[in-house]
């Protein structure tokens, strides 16, 4: 089976696109531009602050104007581990994911799931056209798994 016929399938989708990308700690240049191009091409509200975060801005669906605004936050780094007898360049490559019976792993490194499927779940969300939601500020930050960087310079003001 392949990671993309997994349920919800839009989920995994986005967790095997996510996970194409290079993401180690300090080094989430690629990500962040993948973050940016995602959140444009959904025609949204999006922008990388001085730090390095994303923040993506999706507008109430109909009816649900009035709500409070919802923000979701997930970090784009992932820890970046290999098996000793692994070749295999985290500032270069993406993970090879594979479907092991009932487990998604990675073939000789870490997944990226701490937080890769937190990413994926809030990029799932942000495409959905039948979910009935408040406006929703998606917040990804940078740099958690080594120094909490994005969180610790996010501005005041940028979110509700």
């Amino acid at each position: 089976m392949k990671i993309t016929e997994l349920e919800p399938k839009q989920l995994w989708a986005n967790f095997a696109s996510l996970n194409e990308v290079p993401r180690p700690s300090k080094k989430e240049e690629k990500v962040i531009a993948f973050m940016v191009a995602f959140g444009k091409s959904l025609g949204l509200d999006t922008y990388q602050d001085e730090t390095g975060n994303v923040i993506i801005k999706k507008p109430a669906s109909a009816g649900m104007e009035n709500r409070k605004t919802v923000v979701l936050q997930s970090h784009l780094d992932m820890v970046h581990q290999k098996n000793n007898d692994t070749v295999f360049d985290f500032s270069t490559e993406g993970i090879k994911m594979l479907v092991d019976g009932d487990w998604v792993r990675a073939d000789g490194t870490t997944l990226g799931a701490d937080n890769g499927i937190g990413v994926a779940s809030i990029m799932a969300i942000l495409q959905s056209k039948d979910i009935a939601h408040p406006a929703i500020e998606a917040l990804f930050t940078i740099d958690e798994e080594t120094g909490m960087t994005g969180a610790k310079g996010l501005k005041g003001g940028l979110l509700s």
